[in-house]
């Protein structure tokens, strides 16, 4: 069964409009992302982040001298350290809201920092032992 012509040209302007909304509110989404202000280097470093980076930096450094002395193969951990960081912080920042008291909020330069210093921690570990 063929669908009219006439069907087939409104189809097509609904399909064109909708693509239309959706490449606007993509659109809009970026322009509040880059309308937001970088933090200066000093917001980026907090002690938040310094105590939560040595923390994962530590545990790392254990887990990659016993993947070394064992099978000689170090693994690059850069992108679960992120993970790590990111569950780590957003939580801290959750208990935190939760037991009243105000703290800022999570960024992602912040989570950038804490990744930066625990893969830091961890390559020094590596480093030593070679």
């Amino acid at each position: 069964m063929a669908i009219p012509v006439e069907g087939q040209v409104k189809a097509k302007q609904e399909i064109e409009r909708g693509n239309d909304m959706e490449e606007g509110e993509a659109a809009e989404m970026e322009a509040t992302e880059d309308s937001q202000a970088i933090p200066s280097w000093k917001d980026q470093i907090s002690f938040r982040g310094i105590i939560a980076s040595l923390a994962i930096g530590i545990m790392y450094s254990v887990i990659v001298m016993k993947l070394n002395l064992t099978t000689g193969l170090v693994p690059t951990l850069n992108v679960s350290a992120a993970l790590l960081a990111f569950v780590l912080l957003r939580s801290w920042t959750k208990l935190l809201h939760k037991a009243g008291i105000m703290s800022k909020p999570f960024t992602r330069q912040e989570n950038t920092v804490v990744q930066t210093c625990a893969v830091a921690c961890y390559s020094i570990a590596v480093g030593g032992l070679n």
